[in-house]
């Protein structure tokens, strides 16, 4: 059984083992290493925001991720997209795919997105496979868009029309 249900302050330690993990961070740019105080500050910061959404992925009642929107824009109905999960038993799984889906549905039913977009590195090829498989369309590349850990990185945007998606 897999699900989503809202960030809690008990899942900061599984977030900070994940990010910490090298094999998550690769493409992730977080200042690392992620450490439970620092983010407990942010939790707390975050649960009042409305410009974003959390969620822990379970698979069979176990955290097993991390899934939300981010500058998430009730004008312009549009969010930006994150997920990862946690170890690698929890990868090949489809489980990625449920909670995607599962946030999609949130997106469009309590949140009235039209379009959810992400972005992933040129060389995250899993990623782009993810992504196109359930449906996202990649729109533009975005030459030298980060620089982080001394290098500059080109990046993808991908985007969903999401009431196309839910129908």
């Amino acid at each position: 059984m897999i699900d989503i249900r809202k960030f809690q302050e008990k899942d900061i330690p599984y977030k900070v083992k994940w990010i910490n993990d090298e094999n998550n961070n690769k493409y992730l740019h977080f200042d690392l290493p992620l450490r439970e105080d620092k983010t407990l500050t942010w939790f707390n910061k975050a649960k009042e925001r409305e410009d974003r959404v959390d969620y822990t992925v379970t698979y069979e009642g176990e955290p097993a991720g991390l899934v939300g929107l981010l500058n998430i824009d009730y004008k312009n109905k549009k969010a930006e997209y994150y997920i990862t999960l946690g170890e690698e038993r929890f990868k090949g799984k489809g489980i990625a795919n449920v909670a995607t889906e599962l946030l999609i549905k949130i997106a469009y039913e309590k949140i009235g997105l039209n379009k959810i977009y992400l972005y992933t590195e040129v060389e995250n090829i899993k990623a782009q496979r993810l992504f196109e498989r359930i449906g996202f369309d990649r729109e533009g590349l975005l030459k030298n868009d980060l620089f982080h850990n001394g290098k500059q990185i080109d990046r993808y945007v991908y985007g969903l029309d999401v009431e196309r998606y839910i129908q």
